[in-house]
This record gives structure tokens, C-alpha cells and sequence, in this order.
């Protein structure tokens, strides 16, 4: 104990040295004015070295805002450029729906004339059938291919001249020459294996008529006549045929 003491409090012990306390904001007070002074020269020479390098600040800035100007005008004249097409897209739509309700008067003034073309014929088909009183006739009598594969329609008018005509109450058969396996043969429609009722007939002065029906694949059709008959009359009034037009 006692040589611990002496080693303490004796020649031997350590040099005890004093220093004044400085608070530590003093020292960061005198501190931050060598920090600002190296970020300034920092900033300087970051500056200079730009400028060296030829890279001007300022006039990078103008050239941004010289170029953001410039996007914005572009993107208003895009943006009404847009709008100039979306009205010049409308006004095609326009344009051609009107061409196409032109198209379809056109195509119905074409249907009319054609329908007024044919009232004419009938007409001069009417005044040209001078026979007798109550002759019946088939007139424009026609034969064509339907839509469907295997079916054909006929067309025809019937006249009936005079002017005190009474009602013509009737039928009609059609007779359809075909060529089957290198030989022809006859289709009666309607047939009457089939059990359907004829094709009734009732008019006075004229009457249209079309009539469609259909033959198996393996038949060619040559023609079809038209047979009228008198309601009550076995043998027909009217003969007539019409080849495959």
C-alpha cells in the first residue's frame, strides 16, 4: 500500500497537465468559416473548370428554356393538328355516307325505272293483244338460275284481254325437261305423287308471277313449260316454254 502510494503521490508519478475547456459550439463556430471558404473554392474552381471546358451555365439554362418553349409549341401545333385530322375524318365519314345514300337512291330510282320499264311493256303487251274476249296468255316468259345450286325461278306475266272479262280462277303446273344420266326426263311441280295442292290462279285483267323450285344436283335443266288450266277443266287452256336463259 505504502509503495503504491509513493508511486502516486511521489517523484515517480505522472505529469498531471491542465488544459482550458472549450465548449464544443465554440469550436464548430470556428470551424464553419474554414468549411464555407473550401466549399467557395470548390465551387470556384468546379466553375472554372466549366468554363475551361467551354460549358457556359447561363447559357445552358437559355438553351433549356429555349427548348422547353419549343416542345410546348410543338406540342400545341400536334395537338391541333390532331384536331384537324379528327375533323377531316369525320367529314370523310360524312362524305362517304352520303355517297353511299346516294348510291342506294340511285340504286332504287334504277329499280323503279326498271319496274316503270316493265308496267310499260306490260302495257304495250296489253294494248297489243288483240284476241277475244277473255283470251288468256302468258307474256315475257322467262327461265334463270336462283341463288342456291340446284334452283331455278320462272317469271311470267298472264294476261287475260278484253274489257268485260269475268274472274280466271285456275292453276298452273311447271314442267321441267331435264337430262339425267345421258337421258331425258320430265319434273312436274307440284307433283302430284307429293301430294301438294296445284298452283292456284285468281285474277281478272293480269296477274305477275314467279315461281321458284329446286332439282337434284345430277340434273341438267333444258326448259320448263307452263301449263294453265281452268278450274274444272282437265286439259290446259295454255301452253307455253321457256328455255335456260
Amino acid at each position: 500500500m505504502l509503495r503504491k502510494a509513493k508511486r502516486r503521490f511521489g517523484i515517480t508519478a505522472p505529469r498531471l497537465s491542465v488544459r482550458p475547456h472549450v465548449a464544443w459550439y465554440v469550436r464548430w463556430g470556428m470551424m464553419i468559416p474554414f468549411v464555407l471558404a473550401a466549399l467557395a473554392l470548390v465551387w470556384f474552381a468546379y466553375n472554372s473548370g466549366l468554363e475551361l471546358a467551354g460549358f457556359d451555365r447561363g447559357k445552358t439554362r437559355q438553351e433549356l428554356d429555349d427548348l422547353r418553349a419549343r416542345v410546348a409549341q410543338l406540342s400545341a401545333e400536334n395537338a391541333d393538328l390532331n384536331r384537324k385530322v379528327a375533323q377531316f375524318e369525320q367529314q370523310v365519314q360524312m362524305d362517304k355516307g352520303r355517297s353511299d345514300e346516294t348510291a342506294r337512291q340511285m340504286k332504287n330510282l334504277n329499280d323503279e325505272n326498271m319496274k316503270l320499264q316493265e308496267d310499260l311493256n306490260f302495257f304495250r303487251d296489253l294494248t297489243a293483244a288483240n284476241g277475244k274476249e277473255g283470251e288468256l296468255a302468258i307474256h315475257r316468259l322467262s327461265l334463270e338460275k336462283d341463288r342456291m345450286p340446284g334452283e331455278y325461278r320462272v317469271r311470267m306475266l298472264l294476261v287475260q284481254s278484253g274489257v268485260r272479262v269475268k274472274e280466271f280462277s285456275g292453276s298452273y303446273q311447271l314442267i321441267a325437261t331435264v337430262l339425267q344420266n345421258g337421258k331425258k326426263m320430265t319434273q312436274i311441280f307440284p307433283s302430284s305423287e307429293s301430294g301438294n295442292e296445284p298452283f292456284q290462279l285468281n285474277f281478272k285483267y293480269y296477274m305477275r308471277l314467279e315461281k321458284s323450285f329446286r332439282l337434284p344436283q345430277n340434273m341438267q335443266l333444258l326448259n320448263v313449260q307452263v301449263r294453265l288450266y281452268e278450274r274444272g277443266v282437265a286439259e290446259p287452256r295454255v301452253r307455253q316454254s321457256a328455255n335456260l336463259g
